[in-house]
């Protein structure tokens, strides 16, 4: 199998290792293979790739998007360094409201997996950072949702020891409890 799948702290969140194969050339590796996926018990049909560019410092999140709209997606850093998070907002959930936090870079070429019912975000922590990301479903604007980034009550660790660079929208999200009022 070209896939390491290592489960995280909150059930069903999966870091993706794939097996790279280098020599003087370069690398080659299988970003995803749905077979493999299945076997691991991800059967998730993704219906949308994104792409990103962000600078040292840039924080997107925490977004999601409200059902029946939601996304599962699977996300690696091509290019540059980040701490990706993934926060547990499925309210039947034992672990509703924590997180889990993974460094994606260039050199790791490690994945996360983040099923539907997950606040997403990250931080680049490189002078520049490039983002590929299946999505479960497309985009719907009307149905975008999302937490501040710093909610005390979710209190999350970004390692970071900078004030992050926060587009405007991002700036005035609620905190968790007022999001599910």
């Amino acid at each position: 199998m070209p896939f390491e799948f290592e489960p995280q702290k909150i059930k069903d969140v999966i870091l993706v290792k794939p097996k790279v194969f280098g020599d003087n050339r370069g690398f080659f590796l299988e970003s995803y293979k749905k077979s493999d996926f299945i076997a691991k018990g991800i059967n998730v049909e993704f219906n949308q790739d994104n792409h990103s560019k962000s600078t040292y410092g840039v924080l997107r999140g925490l977004h999601c998007q409200a059902k029946p709209y939601g996304q599962a997606k699977l996300v690696r850093c091509s290019k540059g360094r980040i701490f990706d998070v993934a926060v547990d907002i499925r309210p039947e959930s034992k672990t509703f409201g924590q997180y889990v936090k993974v460094e994606l870079s260039e050199e790791n070429k490690n994945m996360l997996f983040i099923p539907d019912g997950f606040l997403h975000g990250f931080v680049v922590l490189s002078d520049e950072a490039e983002l590929l990301y299946k999505a479960s479903g497309e985009y719907a604007p009307k149905s975008e949702c999302g937490v501040i980034w710093n909610d005390k009550d979710i209190n999350i660790d970004w390692g970071i020891d900078f004030e992050p660079i926060l587009s405007d929208k991002d700036k005035i999200l609620p905190t968790l409890k007022e999001m599910i009022k």
